[in-house]
């Protein structure tokens, strides 16, 4: 009798696990998956070729191709004046923190909502409140633009025309003092975001199963120590997983957001410009694609190694609850 046999025959079990193996037996399953894989590939992998741009001085010759071959290679130069621009420190302070207050205040907001909403006896009225948190989240950020330029808008905008004007408080000139934007930014992005954050979790409350909370309401549990107890522990891994994946892209701003809502006005600039806009309005005026190509590489590796590290940590603390 050979070792594989005395042990439980796990060279037959090795081979069953393999990849040709599960390609004879689940062949159905990867034929269906084959589609979804040729779409990613050709829509995230292939363009990575792209990410030569980033080391290279790019002129236009005719067509991309042959544009992005007879380009000078510069190396790290391009991201050398992306990191020394004078504004370097301030708007990476600024995409960094607002960042980290959206993720905060998007994890405790949503599950709030979600808890109350799952709590509400009537489902007509609770469908009704979730349909009107969601809708913000269909509008663009040029309607959204827009509805701020009603409320802030010097002249004739709602607050300094209905509000101030009345109580003979001096006008407001909001779009150029920048005290109030990080408060305006913040309630916007939460205002346009909850709805969509609040279904999912939601959706993840409604799978709890109901025989939890009736073995506690046995037991003699509150509401509030049924939430505490059982709802919030169940949907921690829900809430682990989004959250890495917000810190993923955490050096990736919403550019409709810091772009649009406060106008590109330049006298906030210091509060408002983000890695993105940055980019923009120097691509814009410079014509630096290089320069652009840069930024988003030097965004995209940053936040892939923000996702591992985040990740890392999460599973030297509970390995189940880690994205993988």
């Amino acid at each position: 009798m050979d070792s594989a046999t005395a042990l439980g025959t796990p060279a037959v079990k090795k081979k069953k696990n393999g990849l040709l193996y599960q390609l004879r037996t689940n062949w159905p399953l990867f034929a269906m998956l084959t589609p979804g894989v040729i779409i990613l590939i050709i829509n995230n992998y292939i363009p990575m070729f792209g990410i030569i741009i980033a080391f290279k001085r790019y002129r236009f010759f005719g067509s991309f191709f042959e544009s992005l071959i007879q380009s000078d290679w510069i190396g790290l130069k391009n991201f050398e004046f992306f990191t020394k621009t004078p504004y370097a420190f301030q708007m990476t302070r600024n995409t960094l923190l607002y960042n980290a207050v959206f993720i905060v205040l998007g994890l405790i907001i949503p599950v709030f909502f979600a808890i109350a909403l799952n709590e509400i006896r009537s489902k007509r009225l609770s469908k009704l409140y979730q349909s009107f948190i969601f809708l913000p989240y269909f509008l663009s950020w040029i309607v959204v633009s827009y509805l701020a330029y009603s409320l802030f808008s010097i002249e004739s905008g709602f607050i300094n025309k209905n509000i101030l004007a009345p109580l003979g408080i001096a006008p407001v000139e909001w779009y150029s003092e920048s005290v109030y934007w990080p408060f305006i930014l913040v309630f916007f992005q939460l205002w346009k975001y909850t709805g969509y954050n609040v279904v999912v979790y939601l959706a993840a409350i409604s799978g709890i199963d109901p025989e939890y909370y009736e073995a506690a309401e046995i037991d003699g549990a509150t509401k509030w120590q049924q939430i505490r107890l059982i709802t919030i522990p169940l949907l921690q891994n829900l809430m682990i997983i989004l959250t890495l994946l917000a810190v993923g892209r955490i050096f990736n701003a919403d550019f409709g957001l810091f772009y649009n809502v406060p106008r590109n006005s330049g006298s906030i600039s210091s509060v408002t410009m983000v890695i993105d806009t940055y980019v923009y309005n120097a691509l814009r005026n410079t014509n630096n694609i290089g320069m652009a190509s840069a930024a988003g590489t030097y965004q995209a590796v940053i936040g892939c190694i923000t996702v591992f590290t985040a990740n890392l940590i999460v599973r030297k603390i509970d390995k189940e609850s880690a994205l993988f």
